[in-house]
């Protein structure tokens, strides 16, 4: 396992980082991005996931902070999802620690299959979502109104938790559609919610790795580094990206990460 990375290693680290922070905060998937690139600096695999988790979580929140307009008044309701996807990332957290690590790099790829395929799906989520809203005659709601948090919701977001304390990619996806579903069409406010969310997971997952985990500090600072920028340019920016090419990008990186676990 390499314990020092060289200039290029550095800054191919810190872009992947705010690329993955600018993703996150969009979409989701971010992940897909930097956990590859760790892959092929040769950390291996938990290592690599503990290390990501790590250095992502300062780029969530600063997504999430994008969105601190959209989401004032809603303390309340944050704090009853936050608490169970908090749970959620506990026990994800622990299950990654607690597995042999031939158990993650077994599970690892069917995991971002199933994270590529709701990448490529989310269109398709997004126009279902939208015929739902039109066939009940909603109007979108207004200032971010939101339907009561019920148990169904709770354990969605709770299992989303368990998904991104464990690994993570396209937990964002998860989270939209569990919560463009269950708590609001209004698709600019969930995303900021589910930043929230995802950060939290990411926080109490990258406790738990630091308190008891392997962490690789040097590329873990370097993603922290970047995805703030990233976090920050894609809360503000990122929706003007060509959707079509920020998913085919995630594909991409996606299948170099199997091809890496497989070989």
């Amino acid at each position: 396992m390499n314990t020092m990375l060289n200039a290029a290693e550095g800054l191919a680290v810190l872009a992947a980082g705010v690329a993955a922070g600018a993703i996150n905060a969009v979409v989701g998937s971010g992940t897909l991005v930097t956990f590859p690139v760790l892959l092929s600096l040769g950390y291996p695999p938990v290592v690599a996931n503990v290390s990501n988790t790590v250095g992502l979580v300062p780029g969530s929140f600063s997504g999430a902070y994008a969105y601190r307009h959209d989401l004032a008044g809603h303390r309340g309701l944050l704090a009853r999802l936050g608490v169970a996807g908090v749970l959620g990332g506990l026990t994800g957290g622990v299950l990654l620690l607690r597995l042999p690590p031939g158990a993650f790099r077994a599970i690892v790829p069917a995991l971002i299959i199933v994270a590529l395929v709701l990448v490529v799906a989310q269109p398709r989520l997004a126009r279902a979502l939208a015929r739902r809203r039109q066939d009940a005659g909603e109007a979108p709601p207004a200032g971010g109104e939101v339907r009561r948090v019920g148990p169904l919701l709770l354990l969605g977001v709770f299992a989303t938790g368990v998904y991104g304390g464990y690994f993570g990619a396209a937990q964002g996806v998860l989270l939209l559609g569990l919560l463009g579903v269950l708590l609001s069409t209004d698709l600019r406010w969930v995303n900021g919610v589910k930043n929230v969310l995802a950060g939290l997971v990411n926080g109490v997952a990258a406790v738990l790795f630091v308190a008891l985990g392997t962490v690789a500090w040097q590329p873990a600072l370097l993603i922290a580094a970047g995805s703030v920028v990233g976090g920050l340019v894609g809360g503000r920016w990122g929706r003007r990206l060509p959707p079509v090419a920020l998913r085919a990008a995630i594909v991409v990186v996606g299948l170099a990460a199997l091809v890496n676990l497989l070989a």
